[in-house]
């Protein structure tokens, strides 16, 4: 039987590629955006696109039941991947910005992971709802605090979803990617001009450094995979018949994932400052 699937973040990177990627291996996809603009990348595709802004609850709720309709009344897995990255120092960080990076990281997922948490319970059969976190949900990078902290709320969140949903039939995963990639630097570039002061902040210094990274036309930075990567670990979080709770993608996040079982908060902030 054919497994139905909904994507969030579909324009580009990770949620583009999985998307296309799932409906040639013979998966019933719908993929969500939230630019108008972008609805008809798929339509080569013949793969349903529809809109969904994780940040507006009324546009999840519509988005949800338009994806139902879309699988025939019935939808086997949710894919979480829709995310930005907010850069800047906490002391740097208007309390409305970081509350709109958890609005669109961590709440509107969760609106969503509970509308899809009573479906799948409605319709009994084997179902899978897989959160795309990051290597900065397991450690802390300077910064990255907006979005170290809601990455770190989703990992405390999705485990205790999956522990709570132990014997049901829906399984609960995370994907763990380092450097995937994707437009997540140009975005990033974009969401800390808008939001910080640069010029009047103590951080100034390390802000024109990290300015000039994310405009640097160079290569990917090292260890970066493609988001092929990530899909290889979502299709065996889809197909398993236990799938895994968590799935590392890049050597970064393998290496931060045993550093931190291993090493003193103290000595993991050395390698981590030293490495940003």
């Amino acid at each position: 039987m054919t497994k139905s699937i909904l994507i969030t973040g579909c324009s580009t990177g990770i949620g583009y590629y999985c998307a296309k990627a799932l409906h040639h291996s013979g998966f019933r996809v719908v993929a969500s955006v939230r630019n108008p603009e972008h609805l008809t990348r798929f339509e080569a595709d013949g793969i349903p696109c529809i809109l969904l802004d994780l940040a507006d609850e009324a546009s999840i709720k519509k988005g949800f039941d338009e994806a139902v309709a879309l699988c025939d009344g019935k939808l086997d897995a949710l894919f979480n991947n829709g995310a930005y990255g907010q850069p800047g120092a906490v002391e740097d960080l208007p309390t409305e910005v970081l509350r709109a990076q958890f609005e669109t990281n961590l709440f509107g997922w969760h609106t969503l992971t509970r509308l899809a948490v009573a479906h799948m319970r409605n319709h009994g059969d084997d179902s899978r709802i897989i959160q795309n976190s990051s290597v900065l949900g397991l450690v802390a990078l300077p910064y990255r605090g907006a979005y170290n902290a809601s990455k770190f709320a989703l990992e405390g969140l999705t485990d205790t979803l999956r522990m709570e949903l132990n014997g049901s039939n829906i399984q609960v995963s995370l994907i763990e990617p380092g450097p995937v990639l994707s437009d997540f630097r140009r975005n990033a570039r974009i969401a800390f001009e808008q939001h910080i002061e640069i010029n009047s902040s103590a951080h100034k210094a390390e802000y024109e450094a990290q300015l000039a990274r994310l405009n640097a036309q160079s290569a990917p930075q090292k260890f970066t995979l493609g988001p092929d990567a990530v899909y290889e670990k979502l299709v065996h979080a889809l197909t398993a018949n236990r799938a895994k709770p968590r799935y590392y993608v890049t050597f970064p996040t393998y290496l931060m994932g045993y550093l931190k079982r291993l090493l003193s908060s103290a000595w993991l902030d050395k390698i981590l400052l030293k490495n940003r």
